[in-house]
């Protein structure tokens, strides 16, 4: 693919902002060149195959690691220059997050609610608040060693949450969890965005990042290659939307009477397919045009595209 699709208006007040972000290890490019916002109260997928520059991006954005070339502000202080302010206002959970599996729960978020300053009442306060949000409380008062896989992820998200920062990166925030739990920790998420938070997930569930976010950053060898809202990038990579219209009778006649409205791309007895740029003004003047002559119409529906279309379509071209 050529040139990055960026479909959406510039952010005007972002909460993380990358200007010609690159970062190199020895003299491989890992990130390229990257140019992002994000503002308060969006959630931002940043997708890619293994090895295209997400983890990084993310250690950049945590102020674990220096960027090459670009700058980079989180919160509207600089990675480099302001390390330490960037770390106050990040949570970051990581795809391996090597809890301290000896600790009970109730020590291992103490000891890293005081390294972000929080007073114990505070810390005890939001940890328990965190725990029986995820549904574990029982947790508190048990060594992580006995946690389930899901236990210690959830932990891991307890404690990068722990201190409330306005700026979350979370690298494969529900890896590892059962169904329920899953859901438990996308409900948190989404109702984050009302707190004004910006918030970064790093996922290869597909589903999860439509179902998430505001915008779809899809990255590969370093650098953006589509940049948008699911919508956008759908109606970008895919094309028009494409409508599927059942009828109560067998479809003779029926191409003939649109033909002027749509092109039929695909027909069957009693139902059709066809792509249109704008449904919102297609569709009605389709209705009113099988009303007039008294064809029946069973429903009028998109066709679902999923996002992996999307992503597969992307980092194919």
């Amino acid at each position: 693919m050529g040139s990055v699709v960026v479909l959406q208006s510039a952010v005007l007040i972002a909460m993380i902002d990358l200007v010609g972000l690159t970062k190199r290890f020895d003299g491989f490019t890992a990130v390229d060149r990257v140019t992002l916002s994000v503002a308060p109260g969006e959630i931002l997928a940043l997708l890619g195959p293994n090895g295209a520059g997400k983890t990084t991006t993310v250690r950049v954005l945590a102020a674990i690691l220096r960027p090459t070339m670009g700058h980079a502000f989180v919160a509207g202080y600089s990675v480099t220059e302001h390390a330490q302010e960037v770390r106050r206002r990040v949570g970051l959970l990581t795809e391996y997050p090597g809890l301290y599996l000896r600790m009970r729960g109730e020590d291992y978020l103490d000891f890293f609610g005081r390294l972000m300053g929080l007073d114990a009442d505070e810390c005890e306060r939001r940890a328990r608040e965190l725990l029986a949000r995820f549904g574990m409380p029982e947790a508190w008062d048990q060594r992580m060693g006995t946690y389930s896989k899901g236990m210690r992820q959830k932990m891991a998200l307890v404690r990068a949450m722990l201190h409330d920062p306005p700026v979350l990166l979370l690298d494969e925030p529900t890896s590892a969890m059962d169904p329920h739990s899953a859901k438990l920790v996308r409900d948190t998420v989404r109702s984050l965005r009302h707190h004004r938070r910006a918030i970064v997930i790093c996922t290869h569930n597909l589903a999860e990042a439509e179902a998430l976010a505001s915008r779809i950053a899809i990255i590969r060898r370093g650098r953006i290659i589509a940049l948008g809202t699911p919508a956008e990038l759908k109606a970008r990579l895919l094309g028009p939307s494409l409508m599927e219209l059942r009828l109560l009778h067998p479809t003779d006649g029926v191409v003939n009477l649109i033909s002027d409205l749509v092109k039929v791309e695909v027909q069957g007895e009693n139902w059709l397919r066809y792509a249109t740029a704008n449904p919102q003004e297609t569709n009605p003047l389709l209705l009113q045009t099988l009303a007039a002559y008294g064809v029946g119409v069973v429903t009028l529906s998109e066709v679902p595209r999923s996002l992996e279309d999307v992503y597969l379509r992307a980092v194919e071209e």
